[in-house]
């Protein structure tokens, strides 16, 4: 094992000369994330106040009635509804992103602001716009009745499919970007050797293209996970109230039931997923680079 050389005497240690870089990142996440789950942690395991708030008597039964079968279920609906968004996702980005590649590149910079115009628009207003085209009167409906495909309006409002379709729409964009910057990062010689190694287009594609666009895959699919288990405003409006996720519970536990111990650990169940998800890009990442090989 190679020894580090001996410090000069009188000089600052690595991380010192380091930390006036690292001190602004560093702080802001201390400040905004590590603080702030901590506080959560704690604020799990004491009660609720009489009149709502927190009142500092040790206890254990927030995390006992996650097990509860109502809170479990919307746990369980939250983790199902982000999976499916996600894989949508997945299957709808990769060949958009794709595709992106491969127009020339001067087109690339209008298709990319083409992807995220969306955000250019108020997350409530676009939320809204989706209302007004699945309604009973909606332009989707109204163009299916005046084509006679259908006799009567069809119930595309105030359900599952409504959530899952503004869901998906709002976070379509955060899958395809990191998609993009994955499969562009890729060597185009790479494909041309297998080319000529006599590979398929197909097989050129599942050796060497979907393996190395995994981390941009991985990533997206964070980002797209995480906001659609823990939204409320598209279950609440899409789903006229009457579809629940996660993160309408933990609106409704602050600001509703006043039960600040209880949401805090319904916002720590998030804060898992988020870290288990980090940790299994992680892991993925190191394995495809080679890394978990190396003791």
């Amino acid at each position: 094992m190679a020894e580090h050389a001996p410090r000069t005497p009188g000089t600052a240690p690595p991380a010192l000369k380091s930390l006036p870089f690292l001190g602004p990142g560093l702080l802001f996440l201390i400040v905004f994330m590590a603080i702030p789950v901590a506080l959560l942690l704690v604020y799990s395991f004491f009660t609720r106040g009489r009149f709502g708030g927190v009142q500092f008597t040790f206890t254990t039964e927030n995390f006992a009635k996650l097990l509860d079968p109502l809170y479990a279920g919307v746990i369980a609906q939250s983790v199902g509804t982000a999976l499916l968004v996600t894989l949508l996702a997945l299957l709808i980005g990769y060949p958009i992103a794709y595709a992106i590649t491969r127009i020339p590149v001067r087109w690339r910079t209008i298709a990319l602001i083409a992807i995220v115009l969306p955000f250019w628009t108020n997350f409530l207003i676009r939320t809204y716009a989706w209302i007004l085209l699945l309604n009973n009167a909606g332009i989707v409906n109204q163009s299916l009745m005046g084509l006679g495909i259908i006799d009567a309006p069809l119930p595309l409002l105030y359900n599952w499919g409504a959530v899952g379709v503004g869901l998906l729409y709002m976070y379509l964009p955060l899958m395809i970007l990191p998609l993009y910057a994955s499969l562009q990062a890729i060597d185009p010689s790479l494909r041309e050797a297998a080319t000529n190694l006599g590979s398929t287009p197909w097989r050129v594609f599942r050796t060497v293209t979907l393996p190395m666009s995994l981390p941009g895959a991985l990533t997206g699919a964070i980002f797209v996970f995480v906001p659609s288990m823990s939204n409320f405003v598209i279950p609440e409006l899409l789903g006229g109230g009457k579809m629940v996720l996660i993160g309408n519970l933990i609106r409704d536990q602050f600001l509703e039931a006043r039960n600040w111990p209880f949401g805090a650990t319904l916002a720590l169940v998030l804060s898992a997923f988020l870290a288990l998800l980090i940790v299994g890009q992680s892991w993925v990442n190191r394995r495809l680079s080679g890394g978990g090989d190396r003791d």
